[in-house]
């Protein structure tokens, strides 16, 4: 016994970075979900849940010129910066290439969003929300969380950002005081993250003492190569998920956008803590690769899964009440039906971590997106052709993820990768 509880500290002390690492990954995403739930009753009394919609459809809407903007950069580049951690040169090399890269393409978003919001009336009409929102996709050009990642410093990057949200808190409370304030809202949540972005750049600059330069288009090429497949992978889930708003918004209206918001916000926390779990046990499982534990853990998984949507579903009407209020009733069979996204959420990333990575199957990975992405839109377009309500975009959403549990298990049967 004695000799095991100093093995475990001699485990813990030899990856202290590593775990460091991964809680401080881990409590940013739980603390950047939390930090809107706590703020949310208030927004959602003061605002309404039209104007707060409002909001919500934009920041989704500029979700899409977020994802196009990173367009996968971020992985190629953790993996050099965690390759060459002292080598200031390659560091340097590393960020100013990402930097150009993504600036080059904030210019196209730009140039692209602009002449959206200008030709399309709702979009024109509510003009200054919607640039304020693109406004923070700069944040991810100059708040390269992957560099952190890489450096193993997550720590900075979580005191940061936590700083900067418990900052404007005093400002929030007291300058959004009607409906008519949502704008106000839209600013100070971008200057905030703008603030937190240029921190974090100048610790860069300053701290670290990296330069960053100007990279000529041609020598980025092979960054773009690099990082397509990537963008492709990432791109279909994020479409998939920023679509159900942007539907919901533009054929339903946004107080039904705002009703879909709380109901997704009551499941982030419990999807992001179980998602981690994935990430913890795959060094774990690599060190020593048995199928008999790979098919417990994906079993357990299920358990945890179901039982997360049980108590979703005794316990989710009284978070609705307690956080939106009676008018927010709606939210309530909305959640449940998303709670089985984080049942497939938690299976499919077992699968994809367990099961395709160790045996090099990495094709099944971007199956897998393309599958959960045309799934979708199929079950969205029949479910909207008998009844547009907000509960059958969930459904839609819920369906897909079952069908990508049902694709990696067809695919691990046929494969036989777990016989």
């Amino acid at each position: 016994m004695k000799s095991r509880i100093e093995s475990t500290k001699k485990l813990i002390v030899n990856n202290k970075k590593v775990i460091e690492n991964y809680f401080f990954m881990t409590v940013l995403q739980v603390l950047n979900s939390l930090f809107y739930l706590i703020i949310y009753p208030f927004l959602i009394r003061v605002l309404g849940p039209d104007s707060y919609g409002l909001y919500v459809f934009a920041l989704s809407f500029v979700g899409y010129f977020l994802c196009f903007i990173g367009f996968g950069f971020d992985m190629p580049a953790l993996k050099l910066i965690s390759q060459n951690s002292t080598n200031s040169e390659i560091k340097s090399h590393t960020l100013s290439c990402v930097f150009t890269s993504k600036i080059y393409l904030e210019i196209i978003s730009l140039i692209i969003f602009s002449i959206i919001v200008i030709e399309v009336p709702m979009f024109h009409k509510n003009w200054l929300i919607f640039f304020l929102c693109f406004a923070q996709t700069i944040v991810n050009i100059i708040f390269p969380q992957w560099y952190f990642q890489g450096m193993q410093k997550m720590r900075i990057v979580t005191f940061i950002q936590l700083g900067f949200k418990l900052l404007s808190l005093p400002f929030i409370f007291y300058f959004v005081r009607s409906v008519h304030d949502v704008v106000i809202f839209t600013l100070i949540s971008t200057i905030a993250s703008l603030a937190g972005g240029g921190v974090a750049f100048l610790d860069i600059l300053v701290i670290e003492k990296l330069k960053i330069k100007w990279i000529p288009f041609s020598d980025l090429k092979i960054w773009f190569k690099d990082a397509f497949p990537f963008f492709l992978s990432s791109s279909a889930g994020i479409i998939k998920e920023q679509s159900v708003t942007i539907i919901i918004g533009s054929f339903l209206g946004m107080r039904e956008v705002a009703i879909y918001d709380l109901a997704n916000k009551i499941i982030i926390v419990p999807r992001t803590l179980l998602v981690s779990i994935n990430g913890a046990l795959f060094p774990k499982i690599m060190a020593n690769f048995r199928i008999d534990v790979v098919k417990k853990v994906i079993n357990y998984q299920i358990a945890i899964g179901l039982f997360v949507v049980l108590c979703i579903a005794v316990f989710g009407k009284w978070i609705v009440h307690f956080m939106g209020g009676v008018a927010m009733n709606d939210s309530y069979p909305i959640s449940v039906i998303l709670s089985i996204t984080i049942l497939s959420w938690i299976v499919v990333g077992a699968f994809i971590n367990f099961v395709f990575v160790p045996n090099n199957k990495y094709y099944y990975v971007s199956k897998n997106q393309l599958v959960a992405f045309i799934s979708f839109f199929i079950y969205c377009s029949i479910g909207l052709f008998f009844r547009k309500d907000a509960l059958v975009l969930a459904v839609a959403l819920s369906l897909s993820g079952l069908t990508e549990i049902l694709f990696c298990k067809y695919v691990v049967t046929k494969e036989k990768l777990l016989s």
